[in-house]
């Protein structure tokens, strides 16, 4: 099932180290097949708070995610973005499809 790494950041720095890690990070999802759906941009909020850069990263199944972000590769550039970035990352699966709304009621 298709999971998707997403990450929330606040207080970007754009430095010479987010640089580096930009030009790092493509080399480091080739490998597990992940690719960019969202990178920040615009954001038109309907209702709440929001700020802050949403980036979602697409991969064949979790597994790919989670090694992925665990590969030597990607830890490897992973204190430059954390030294000047504050985020939560997380993992998230998509539903199965067809999928109603109310599913999520079942998972209880």
């Amino acid at each position: 099932m298709t999971s998707y790494a997403i990450g929330h950041l606040h207080e970007v720095e754009l430095c010479a180290d987010i640089v580096e890690y930009l030009e790092k990070i493509d080399g480091t999802l080739a490998p597990f097949g992940g690719r960019f759906i969202l990178h920040g941009g615009p954001v038109e909020r309907l209702e709440g708070r929001f700020s802050g850069d949403l980036i979602v990263i697409e991969f064949e199944d979790r597994e790919r995610a989670r090694a992925w972000y665990r590969s030597p590769a990607y830890q490897a550039i992973l204190p430059l973005r954390t030294r000047h970035a504050r985020g939560d990352i997380f993992l998230v699966d998509q539903v199965a499809q067809p999928h109603r709304a109310t599913e999520v009621l079942e998972r209880e």
